[in-house]
């Protein structure tokens, strides 16, 4: 019987390029890829002095750093016809870039204006890298596998970050409508969707994300473990290399059961 194929090996050959990878969660994703023997990664972000560093840090013989705006579909085609010209190919998309609101959000006192930033980002930015990624998959003919970072905010409401809240509602309806266009031509789309992870991007201050960090725990089904960014790429790697190969339109909780606890626990 033959041998399993081991951890080491899960993206050996592959070419990944992932956005927002200067910090947090795609960073962890970057390190966690040149760890399973990836060909090449090419990290994206507007986080030039820390995106470079990365690169510098894994290795620049396999991770190399571009700046990227997602907002701007310019900077998604750059960016990927960037990749392919240098490697030849591109197997793995993880559309990971995100903001959050700028304030609290409520419905009422909605700010069409902060709406719109939310959205360049969130959901167009991200329809942006799906779209550029699966060009370059069809031309090359590249089984690929497309990733999308959305939140457990795309499976509930809440009483507050309401902008937020829609653009990753958008990013499952994004997902599910990419995966099953892409399908025929045997590219999958996937996303993840975790909950309050330990990123300077998400929380304003150090209270700020101990308070989330709280109140998270509080309402999780699985305790005595916090989430990390480390967690999340572990889903990562799964949803990006061939032990999923027969996955496609799904969307992958990394929340603690969050998702699955009767609404008056929640």
């Amino acid at each position: 019987m033959a041998e399993p194929a081991s951890r080491m090996s899960k993206m050996e050959g592959k070419v990944a390029i992932i956005t927002g990878g200067a910090s947090g969660i795609g960073e962890a994703t970057a390190r966690l890829f040149a760890d399973n023997a990836v060909r090449a990664v090419v990290i994206a972000d507007i986080q030039d002095e820390k995106g470079q560093r990365v690169a510098e840090s894994i290795g620049l013989n396999r991770c190399s750093y571009i700046h990227c705006d997602v907002a701007d579909e310019e900077q998604v085609i750059y960016l990927v016809n960037q990749t392919v010209s240098k490697h030849g190919r591109l197997d793995v998309m993880f559309s990971n870039a995100g903001i959050m609101s700028g304030s609290d959000q409520t419905l009422l006192e909605l700010d069409l204006a902060e709406l719109d930033r939310v959205f360049a980002v969130n959901a167009r930015g991200t329809a942006a890298c799906v779209k550029q990624a699966a060009r370059v998959m069809l031309e090359r003919r590249v089984r690929g596998s497309i990733v999308c970072t959305a939140s457990v905010a795309a499976s509930r409401g809440g009483c507050w970050r309401t902008d937020y809240i829609m653009s990753k509602h958008a990013v499952v309806g994004l997902v599910r409508s990419a995966s099953r266009q892409l399908g025929e031509h045997g590219i999958r789309v996937n996303c993840v969707s975790p909950s309050a992870v330990a990123t300077s991007l998400q929380c304003r201050s150090e209270e700020e994300l101990e308070e989330v960090r709280r109140i998270y725990e509080q309402n999780t089904s699985l305790k005595g473990i916090e989430l990390t960014v480390r967690h999340v790429a572990d889903a990562v790697l799964f949803l990006a290399s061939d032990d999923s190969l027969f996955v496609t339109g799904h969307d992958l909780a990394v929340d603690g059961g969050l998702t699955k606890l009767p609404d008056e626990k929640k």
